[in-house]
């Protein structure tokens, strides 16, 4: 118990300090530009988690997770084909440096002429920027799987499918979840980025709506909105990552021990 709330202690301390600052800061302002904190977390109540919630909010929310969800199996599954085959990275590798150097905005105009300004572009955008944390990761995390392992699978037979599944994703499996952590505020920043154009709903046009109304609180409480649901994201991925790869910090403490 005494370590838990050392932790949360640890956890909270900075952002209370920086609330406080804030408080003090924002306080004595009579500008309508500056946020204060509690007209802000009004509007984040009303407006937000209220009149906004279902037509913005949510369908931020599915279009993130199914772009995002998209540009992680994508990634993983075109990472482990290339990872295995030499000739393949080789073949491909120009390529995916050229489109990783790609800004993904720029594609935002080019998929609404192909795809439409529907929600299908929105999804899109997020898969196809997103996708490159994963995808190379995964290629380096194939392609530095330990090469007695590989020799060792060999001479019991296990070829194929089986030994992606028992040698090749277990092994690659900590480099893989290093790029789903980088691919996550990516989806986050580009499910934003989508809707600021060819747009009549979701968290990034809602925004830009309130900005140029000079809605002030209910723009800030929004951005605020958007801070909370990566800090959720982030809370979330980091309880699947420890139950994925206990195996593996359990081994690494066993190797620092010795």
């Amino acid at each position: 118990m005494k370590r838990t709330l050392t932790a949360l202690a640890f956890a909270l301390a900075l952002p209370v300090l920086l609330v406080a600052l804030w408080w003090l800061a924002s306080e004595g302002t009579t500008s309508v530009f500056v946020p204060k904190p509690v007209p802000m977390v009004t509007q984040l109540f009303e407006t937000w988690i209220g009149e906004r919630l279902l037509p913005d909010v949510l369908p931020s929310l599915a279009r993130f997770a199914i772009g995002t969800a998209l540009a992680i199996l994508l990634g993983i599954a075109v990472g482990i084909i290339v990872g295995l085959n030499r000739g393949l990275r080789a073949f491909t590798e120009p390529v995916f440096e050229f489109f990783r150097a790609l800004p993904p905005p720029v594609l935002i105009p080019v998929f609404a002429l192909v795809i439409g300004i529907g929600d299908d572009m929105r999804v899109a955008v997020i898969a196809v920027g997103a996708i490159w944390p994963v995808l190379l990761n995964t290629i380096e995390g194939v392609r530095a799987v330990d090469a007695v392992q590989t020799e060792t699978s060999h001479s019991y037979g296990i070829r194929g499918i089986r030994r992606v599944r028992y040698q090749i994703l277990p092994a690659a499996t900590p480099q893989i979840m290093a790029g789903v952590r980088q691919t996550l505020p990516i989806g986050i920043i580009l499910m934003v980025i989508s809707e600021m154009r060819f747009s009549s709903s979701g968290l990034g046009f809602s925004i830009v709506q309130f900005q140029r109304s000079f809605a002030v609180p209910q723009m800030w409480a929004g951005i605020l909105v958007l801070g909370l649901i990566g800090f959720a994201v982030s809370m979330v991925f980091k309880a699947v990552e420890r139950r994925i790869l206990r195996w593996y910090s359990g081994q690494k403490e066993l190797d620092n021990a010795s």
